[in-house]
């Protein structure tokens, strides 16, 4: 196989998350064999929680609003140098400079709600931190828009290849969180002058308050959507909590996650397919690109999380200890998540600066995840929390698929392989039964 050929914008990008999330997991276990106690470690740990908290939401709009909007907005004219990818960088250094500052003047309390502490540990460090990392998100999709998928990969390869020799040889030589926190900072300064350098290089610097008003209004909708679909799983917390002991609650939150890669090569590829379906005079031609290129993650994903559905029960244990085997049957429901991961109708509609539709929807789904999951923790305990998103997220992305027949008259099969993931959401639930029938009755 020519893996060069391989080489594209999708995949590109699925490299990177997946690096990053490789590099973030491996610098997780070289602190836990450090000298650094528990305790330093979930210093560390809060402190990019914190950072992800306050930051993960606007992040999301900011970056899925800019995909269809580089080469089709109303302000500037698709030119070489159109000063898109400059204001977009403006609007982020703005908006981590408003965040950060609203975050220091409730520090007491909005600290004793993210991380349960009444003052930020290392305070100006995470400052520092959070203004220079954050606008950085920016790099890789400033080359997505600019066609250089190979760059992605030099970048990633680079720069977190990087951020784990900074943050980890300082606390593996004899120093502490706070020399850690000051790779981190070097690394994340070096971001930020790479995506200046490369957004000057390709974007005339002229700020224009029209096409900042033109971004932020498609961004809003994607904002408060996020918002609400970050919130999910501490809804989900308060419910197991209020319903079951803290033990319960622990065997809830080790269950209650995805398929780390499911979700990283899914939201992925559906950012790098933004643009072209923005951009295409004729839709049908990234319809049929949609649809072939999820089909191969289809083969790639659906594979994987059956095996896991399998051996969970006995992996659980392994992996932690026999007391949380429990979150195996948890974890086994995350897995039909699946499902609705490899289906994109809301890559169309975001393509299409529909935001508003995805907001409305999101609100929706918000809802009926609630009441499904205190309905059905009555019935199936923890298990029905999970179940309660499972049956959200299927019923989200009904809606979304309905709404691009009805009103946008693009049938499903355009960007769907309906006999594979027919087959494949058939197997899945198939085996996720006979694996739990003992929950259900069988």
């Amino acid at each position: 196989m020519n893996f060069s050929k391989q080489i594209n914008n999708v995949s590109s990008l699925q490299f990177f998350q997946l690096f990053r999330f490789g590099i973030l997991f491996i610098i997780s276990i070289c602190f836990a064999k450090s000298h650094l106690t528990i305790s330093e470690i979930g210093i560390y740990e809060k402190l990019i929680f914190l950072s992800g908290a306050i930051s993960f939401f606007w992040v999301n709009g900011v970056i899925q609003s800019l995909l269809p909007l580089y080469n089709n907005n109303k302000t500037f004219a698709k030119t070489n140098k159109s000063p898109v990818l400059f204001n977009a960088l403006f609007i982020s250094i703005i908006f981590s400079i408003i965040i950060i500052s609203i975050l220091l003047i409730t520090e007491k309390n909005s600290s004793s709600f993210l991380i349960s502490t009444t003052e930020i540990p290392y305070k100006w460090l995470f400052v520092v931190f959070f203004v220079v990392s954050t606008p950085a998100f920016l790099l890789e999709y400033v080359y997505l828009l600019l066609n250089k998928p190979r760059s992605i990969i030099y970048y990633s390869l680079l720069t977190f290849s990087l951020q784990f020799v900074a943050v980890v040889f300082p606390i593996w030589i004899g120093y502490g969180i706070k020399e850690g926190l000051y790779g981190l900072i070097a690394v994340s300064a070096l971001r930020l002058i790479w995506l200046i350098i490369l957004v000057l290089k390709n974007s005339k610097p002229i700020i224009s308050l029209s096409f900042i008003k033109e971004h932020l209004i498609l961004a809003a909708p994607l904002i408060a959507g996020a918002l609400i679909s970050g919130s999910m799983p501490y809804i989900d917390g308060i419910i197991v909590s209020s319903n079951f002991d803290n033990a319960t609650f622990a065997i809830y939150r080790y269950g209650a996650r995805e398929l780390p890669l499911a979700m990283l090569l899914a939201n992925a590829f559906s950012n790098a397919m933004l643009p072209e379906i923005s951009e295409n005079n004729d839709i049908s031609i990234a319809l049929k690109s949609l649809k072939e290129k999820s089909k191969r993650l289809m083969h790639f994903l659906f594979p994987i999380s059956i095996i896991l559905i399998i051996i969970s029960h006995w992996l659980y244990p392994i992996i932690f200890n026999p007391q949380f085997i429990k979150g195996a049957e948890v974890f086994n429901v995350f897995l039909l998540l699946i499902i609705t991961r490899l289906v994109f109708p809301q890559t169309i509609l975001l393509g299409l600066k529909k935001t508003n539709i995805l907001l409305i929807v999101s609100i929706i789904e918000f809802i009926i995840k609630l009441v499904f999951s205190i309905w059905l923790a009555k019935y199936y305990g923890i298990v029905g929390v999970a179940l309660g998103t499972l049956i959200a997220f299927i019923i989200e992305r009904a809606i979304l698929i309905t709404i691009n027949y009805k009103y946008l008259k693009i049938n499903p099969n355009q960007y769907i392989d309906i006999k594979w993931i027919s087959f494949y959401s058939t197997l899945i639930i198939i085996v996720y039964f006979f694996v739990e029938r003992n929950i259900y009755g069988f």
